[in-house]
């Protein structure tokens, strides 16, 4: 097979192959090591989008577009006294001077509108566009707020807007990413000495991770000079690189020390290793990357870069473990067990070397039996518990990230929050109507406006023809709203943007005939709406293709109809859970308190549920096949059901949950993470794979296979001849001598 000739040359070759890691991760870590820095808070939009067309139109023939600078200005006099007066306008002119600085609108600049000024009077904005796409705009907001944040001829100024909010999050995520670190690689160190005593087995996995972690922000190094990449996939880059590395690596490390203690000689033992359980590495991989790969499908780049970030960690991971491992693994040899910590504990406490239980005892061999002596008690409960878990999920709001993605210190979130609570309109979340050909004259846009700032939930409509609200004219024309034969009206919303009112009100906008001409509608409220159609559309697809991909590849390896469609169901089951303890938390608020209090905004990110479904569902096919791969084994050597189930879980289930539990104690690590929905992710993912590691392979699992029986191995003869000719299963490992009793092994010998 191709990975075994690849493991034998990299273990020929394995001081080459350990120099040119070396290397590999001192060029990874130094081009890609501040990848962060060079990445995009943005990408929520579907470029294809209505609001997005809008967007583009009103920059190429208007040079508009919605403020992304806000300078909220205090005074301890109000805003109205004199020296306010006369600050606050030299603080807006003085703006407007600045390159890439233009459409400055303030309060004390713009016929003092109330929307621009808070309700007791001791505030007003500057808002203002910066020129440029995210990137560009955020280099000059991190130029311009130093000097204008603090104390300008006594008004106290806070620099707040999307390019703000865009700033603080890039830095807030690179400060998130070294605390992860610091939080899970010495804690999965420690226990990975637990799982493997010795201090030169367990520092492998992590060996493995880092290269994973540095070949991933290497790869969106190279990414984000040819294309959009979000900065928040850096955080799954760090998490899933980590994980993922440390849980190959595990099992790989696990089953080499097998074929040791079978007395192989090095190099047999990892041929051996890289035959069995690194073919199972490699199509588990194969499953993870599949699903990953589904966000591909979206159009939205922050989903398409978790997809690069995901399937990079996967790769590094999964050659890390076939190539770089096996090459460690043979320069040790049996050195492997060097500075085994447990024997000098044992000596101490005169305890004698442990026996590893056989295969027909242990905890997990008798829990498998418990389950299967009482399987459908056992299903229900647990499928009940689920279900009920589930129950909050039927009861989300769907919203997108905005500057409350961020901590309640942070300066961006304290003024669009001062905004939203003091200030009677929401000048800033504002949404344009664009015609770029009107017609009719101003009579007729003057006729729109009006039926417009008639639509319940609107403010005020500006337009060239005149401002309206309620269907009156309250000022005169804007001359600055048309250009090149079109037009734009600026609608003032009273609602909420990301929230079902704002949803409503832009069905409603859009709902209106207009007399002048096609329209476009831009803004918050619409970008949500779209963004939400968008993802509805490109979901089945996304769905088709991982159920379909997994199933396809789960017959190949089993050679069954049943086990993957049971595989595909209990994961539904889980992640729906998970859904309904996130929105329980992060929508509804509770328990917040234990996770640092982010920001409850009663709505989740419609993008979330999307990604973690994707990662998880690879996530948990990943010790799917672990499982099934040593029940096959016992399986195929004996044709016992019940045996082959209760043999695969002892097999698997130390390792399992070890690699679950340190794969969930690398997304624990995020939930420390100052922005809510990395919360949301690393709390919801660790609590999937525990759920799965545990309620799943540990009792739904033998309760299916017990109930389906033989059956859980049938499939029609075209099939079964289909996997003949191409299954995937591993080659099977065991000898009858593994499969005896104990009693029976101890008096042969064995």
């Amino acid at each position: 097979m191709l990975h075994t000739r690849l493991a034998g040359l990299a273990v020929a070759r394995r001081r080459l192959v350990l120099i040119t890691t070396a290397l590999f991760l001192a060029l990874a870590g130094v081009l890609g090591g501040g990848v962060a820095a060079e990445l995009s808070g943005g990408g929520f939009d579907d470029p294809r989008s209505e609001s997005v067309r809008a967007a583009q139109v009103l920059e190429e023939q208007f040079g508009a577009g919605a403020p992304n600078l806000v300078l909220l200005a205090r005074a301890a006099q109000g805003v109205d006294d004199p020296a306010a007066v006369a600050a606050g306008t030299a603080l807006a002119e003085r703006l407007a001077q600045e390159d890439g600085v233009v459409e400055v609108v303030s309060w004390w600049t713009a016929g003092r509108p109330d929307s621009l000024r808070s309700r007791d009077g001791d505030a007003a904005v500057v808002m203002a566009r910066l020129t440029g796409g995210d990137e560009s705009a955020v280099d000059r907001v991190e130029e311009l707020a130093p000097l204008y944040r603090g104390d300008f001829r006594g008004l106290d100024v806070s620099v707040g807007g999307q390019a703000q909010v865009f700033s603080e999050v890039g830095h807030t995520i690179e400060r998130d990413i070294l605390r992860a670190e610091a939080i899970a690689i010495p804690i999965t160190m420690v226990l990975l000495v637990v799982v493997f005593g010795s201090a030169i087995a367990a520092g492998l996995p992590l060996l493995i991770g880092v290269l994973s972690i540095l070949g991933t922000f290497l790869v969106l190094h190279l990414l984000a000079k040819t294309t959009d990449v979000s900065v928040y996939s850096v955080n799954l880059a760090t998490s899933l690189g980590l994980g993922l590395g440390i849980d190959y690596s595990l099992f790989m490390v696990t089953r080499y020390r097998e074929e040791l203690a079978r007395g192989r000689a090095a190099y047999d033992a990892v041929v051996e290793t890289v035959r069995t359980a690194g073919r199972t590495v490699l199509f588990s991989a194969l499953t993870v990357l599949l699903s990953l790969g589904a966000l591909l499908v979206f159009p939205l780049y922050f989903l398409r870069s978790f997809a690069y970030a995901g399937v990079a960690a996967v790769v590094f991971a999964a050659l890390g473990a076939v190539v770089v491992l096996p090459a460690a693994l043979a320069a040790l040899g049996p050195r492997i067990d060097r500075f085994d910590l447990r024997r000098p504990v044992r000596r101490l406490l005169r305890r004698p070397e442990p026996r590893p239980p056989a295969p027909d005892e242990g905890f997990w061999n008798r829990l498998a039996r418990m389950v299967m002596r009482r399987p459908l008690p056992v299903a229900t409960s647990v499928i009940a518990l689920l279900l009920f878990a589930a129950l909050p999920f039927g009861d989300v709001v769907f919203g997108l990230p905005d500057d409350r993605v961020l901590p309640k210190d942070a300066g961006a979130y304290q003024v669009s929050q001062t905004m939203r609570e003091d200030f009677p309109g929401r000048e800033a979340m504002a949404l344009t109507v664009v015609a770029p050909s009107a017609s009719g004259g101003d009579g007729a846009i003057a006729s729109y406006a009006a039926t417009l700032s008639q639509v319940d939930g609107v403010d005020r409509v500006d337009s060239a023809a005149g401002s309206f609200a309620a269907g009156r004219q309250v000022a005169p024309g804007r001359s600055d709203l048309a250009a090149g034969g079109g037009t734009y009206l600026k609608v003032i919303p009273g609602v909420e943007s990301y929230g079902p009112e704002g949803e409503r009100l832009v069905g409603d906008l859009r709902d209106v005939d207009s007399p002048i001409g096609p329209v476009l509608v831009e803004g918050q409220a619409a970008s949500l709406v779209d963004t939400k159609a968008s993802l509805k559309a490109d979901l089945p697809l996304a769905l088709g293709l991982i159920f379909g991909t997994t199933f396809l590849l789960l017959f190949l390896f089993s050679g069954s109809l049943l086990i993957p469609v049971k595989a595909l169901i209990l994961n539904v089951l889980s992640l729906c859970a998970t859904f309904g303890a996130m929105v329980w938390v992060f929508q509804q608020g509770n328990l917040t308190g234990l996770i640092g209090d982010p920001v409850v905004t009663g709505t989740l990110d419609t993008t979330i549920p999307i990604l973690m479904f994707c990662v998880l569902f690879g996530l948990s096919m990943d010790y799917e096949v672990f499982l099934l791969s040593r029940i096959k084994e016992v399986w195929d050597a004996t044709g016992d059901n019940r045996r082959a189930v209760a043999v695969g879980l002892q097999r698997t289930g130390r390792i399992v949950t070890a690699a679950a539990g340190l794969l969930a104690i690398v997304f624990v690590a995020f939930v420390s993470s100052d922005i809510s929905f990395i919360k949301l992710l690393g709390l919801g993912t660790a609590l999937a794979i525990v759920v799965d590691a545990t309620l799943i392979r540990g009792l739904l699992v033998p309760a299916f296979m017990r109930l389906a029986g033989r059956a859980n191995w049938w499939a029609p003869a075209p099939l079964r001849r289909l996997h003949d000719r191409f299954g995937l299963s591993e080659a099977p490992a065991l000898g009858q001598d593994d499969l005896m009793p104990t009693e029976t092994r101890v008096a042969a010998g064995v």
